[in-house]
């Protein structure tokens, strides 16, 4: 594909950086409308709220991305700062950026579980551009295949491997899966039945397909728990779905959080 985008003047915009650029904006352009709206929340504080999430993001995906090979990326502390970039992991991103919100929800006191549903929507936004910006850098390719899906990589800059061959468009597959839960999402909240349902049912719903997904995956080097059968994003695939079962089902049993509609 075409992991950088543009240079001008000697400074490169990559692709990946675009996508989230763009993912980002059309994010905080969706808050700013809905928290306003809904919560009535000043869009100064959204505004701080996510300058808060990119951190806590960008420190959480980072981490978690050194992580899937401690031995040589905290071999040498030049290998931190290689692909500083374009190396990041989802899920390292949400683990970090919940507990934060949380903490900014609580000093603001805000309702925690309407935040964290109109988030669940926005994450979904932001989350499929990033993909997008995963496909043109070939990052997160897939396994090798003979399906009329599969996608050539040619730029030599690209880190999709092997080159000239046909893969899994895995980065495709869950821009199309993410795109599918985001409508879903906005479609549910009309008929909400308790605060918490969206965000929970967001957390299950893309841990179940995050894992089916997994299994197309060709990039190896992310790490596995049992090699060569569950990586790690599985592996915190099945722990997120039972953490988020477990509140779905004790949250919707909960009077306080039910939602009264006229």
């Amino acid at each position: 594909m075409h992991p950088e985008l543009i240079e001008i003047g000697g400074i490169t915009l990559y692709t990946y950086g675009f996508f989230i650029m763009i993912g980002a904006l059309s994010s905080y352009a969706y808050g700013i409308k809905v928290f306003k709206k809904e919560l009535n929340i000043d869009p100064e504080k959204v505004q701080t709220l996510t300058i808060l999430i990119i951190f806590a993001s960008v420190i959480g995906g980072k981490i978690f991305f050194y992580f899937e090979d401690p031995t040589y990326y905290f071999s040498s502390p030049s290998n931190l700062l290689k692909n500083f970039r374009q190396g990041f992991v989802f899920y390292g991103s949400l683990i970090f950026a919940v507990p934060t919100v949380i903490w900014y929800f609580r000093k603001e006191k805000w309702p925690i579980f309407p935040m964290l549903d109109i988030l669940s929507i926005i994450a979904t936004i932001i989350h499929s551009f990033g993909r997008l910006g995963c496909f043109f850098a070939g990052c997160c390719y897939g396994l090798p295949t003979d399906s009329f899906l599969g996608t050539t990589f040619t730029d030599a800059k690209s880190q999709a491997k092997p080159l000239e061959t046909p893969l899994h468009p895995t980065q495709l597959y869950e821009v199309f899966f993410i795109g599918s839960l985001m409508l879903f999402l906005i479609q549910l909240k009309r008929k909400q039945e308790f605060h918490g349902q969206l965000v929970f049912l967001y957390v299950m719903i893309y841990a179940v397909g995050r894992a089916v997904i997994e299994v197309f995956r060709g990039d190896l080097r992310r790490g596995f728990i049992i090699e060569g059968l569950i990586s790690h994003s599985q592996f915190i695939s099945i722990i997120l779905v039972l953490i988020a079962g477990t509140c779905y089902w004790a949250i919707s049993k909960n009077s306080k959080f039910k939602i009264k509609r006229p």
